[in-house]
């Protein structure tokens, strides 16, 4: 099985260093390089070729926001996994807006990290609940104001309640026990949801909504 090939950049040694370790006792997971700045990371990406980079976003010089935007303009399938301090929901949109596939906190547990980098190599958004579910609320909120209706209006309220539940990062397994319906049943108004919204992951759920101006970026 192909490791999950991984470039960590960030302006502090210390960091990189424990971000190393901590993912390279993950036997599906290789640390293939590390990159002190923006400019650094972009050249290291086009030699290296990762499937995922974990990317400060505060880094002198080039930042990360910039380098991620310049990351996915010529390498669309690498996924970036934001390294950040800031925990603020504006924040955040900036990332996902610039192309980020989710953030870790630089405070979070190990788990979280190790997780966040599967689901981004995966292609899937991680984003910690408060975060997603404050997205969906906002989503909503504009909704009912009229923005997005005509296209929200055609989801049943079964459909809404999925879409709710994956925007917060549920599994098809956690949303059918917390609905107590069938995986198969989940599944089939997950298609339906993504089908109507013209989508076909939760990365992009959150990205449409940025892109319509539904939430502030």
């Amino acid at each position: 099985m192909a490791k999950i090939k991984v470039l960590l950049a960030d302006d502090h040694a210390i960091v990189r260093e424990g971000v190393r370790l901590i993912l390279a006792k993950e036997s599906d997971i290789e640390v293939v390089g590390e990159a002190q700045d923006g400019a650094q990371a972009l050249e290291m990406v086009e030699r290296l070729k990762p499937a995922v980079v974990v990317m400060d976003i505060s880094m002198p010089g080039m930042g990360g926001i910039e380098a991620t935007q310049q990351t996915k303009a010529r390498h669309p399938d690498i996924n970036i996994l934001a390294l950040t301090m800031h925990e603020d929901e504006s924040y955040v949109f900036k990332l996902l807006h610039a192309g980020a596939s989710g953030y870790v906190l630089k405070r979070a547990a190990a788990r979280d990290l190790v997780e966040a980098v599967r689901a981004a190599a995966r292609g899937e958004a991680f984003l910690y609940p408060s975060v997603a579910r404050k997205v969906v609320e906002d989503y909503l909120k504009r909704v009912e104001t009229g923005e997005g209706r005509e296209r929200y209006d055609g989801l049943t309220e079964r459909e809404r309640e999925i879409l709710t539940l994956i925007a917060q990062g549920l599994s098809n397994q956690q949303i059918a026990e917390k609905l107590y319906i069938s995986i198969k049943t989940v599944q089939t108004h997950r298609a339906h949801v993504l089908e109507k919204l013209g989508l076909h992951d939760r990365t992009e759920l959150v990205r449409y909504a940025i892109r319509k101006g539904l939430i502030e970026a």
